[in-house]
């Protein structure tokens, strides 16, 4: 059908001509789709400011050779007011929507599981539901494991042993028993692994009750571990405000 419609949220937008824009979304359905919003930079466009990154919308396109088109759209969550107006909000919520890009790599290949825990990501930064950091941890390390990139934060995750282990090795997959552990393996203290495995499983009460140094170790571990797992630097993981 050359008309269809589905929930989306807007990940990114680029400028086309004088009054257009091409837009990338993450919808329901759909999986990652491009299309061009037809005079969407114009003062008087009906949808321009719907069309932004952080909304959700329901929008309704129609089928192009290479680009689809924005026909109609309706706001259902207008994430980007509350998130844009905070540093630390908008600079999670950038890193979020930008790692949603890389892990949604073919377009119109459905990816649901990807889109809902995004669309979970962006409400909780914009109702504060808990810190900035965290929230976004918590989707880098669910959003991996959702790809196939699990880590594990308790028995070895090269041969299995259980843990807990006291050894942390990125490009083995997370923990690592005494035996497994190769040379350059940080030693995180044990409540940062319990506050990455709380990230991970959605244990917010646990993660909410962490300290800011095991918040602070954990950061730089899921850090690594997105950019090593997405093979490429997140350059909007350079602007975050690691206040956690």
């Amino acid at each position: 059908m050359p008309l269809y419609r589905d929930d989306a949220v807007v990940l990114r937008t680029h400028k086309l001509g004088e009054a257009d824009r091409i837009i990338t979304f993450l919808t329901r359905e759909h999986g990652k789709v491009r299309a061009v919003g037809r005079g969407v930079r114009r003062t008087s466009s009906r949808f321009g400011a719907r069309l932004e990154p952080f909304m959700m919308v329901d929008v309704q396109l129609y089928t192009g050779r290479s680009l689809d088109s924005v026909t109609q759209v309706e706001t259902i969550g207008a994430f980007a007011r509350q998130i844009s107006a905070d540093y630390g909000l908008y600079t999670a919520g950038t890193a979020m929507l930008e790692v949603a890009d890389r892990l949604v790599a073919a377009e119109h290949e459905p990816a649901v599981q990807q889109y809902w825990l995004l669309v979970g990501g962006l409400r909780a930064l914009s109702e504060r539901a808990h810190a900035p950091g965290l929230v976004l941890n918590s989707y880098l390390l669910r959003g991996l494991a959702v790809a196939g990139w699990a880590p594990s934060f308790t028995d070895c995750a090269r041969c299995g042993e259980p843990g807990p282990h006291h050894a942390f090795a990125v490009a083995q997959g997370g923990a690592v028993c005494p035996r497994c552990r190769p040379p350059g393996s940080t030693a995180p203290a044990p409540e940062t692994f319990a506050l990455l495995a709380a990230l991970l499983a959605g244990d917010w009460d646990v993660a909410d009750a962490a300290e800011p140094r095991h918040r602070s170790e954990a950061d730089g571990l899921v850090a690594a571990y997105s950019q090593f797992y997405l093979e490429r630097t997140l350059r909007s993981l350079r602007m975050i405000e690691r206040e956690s």
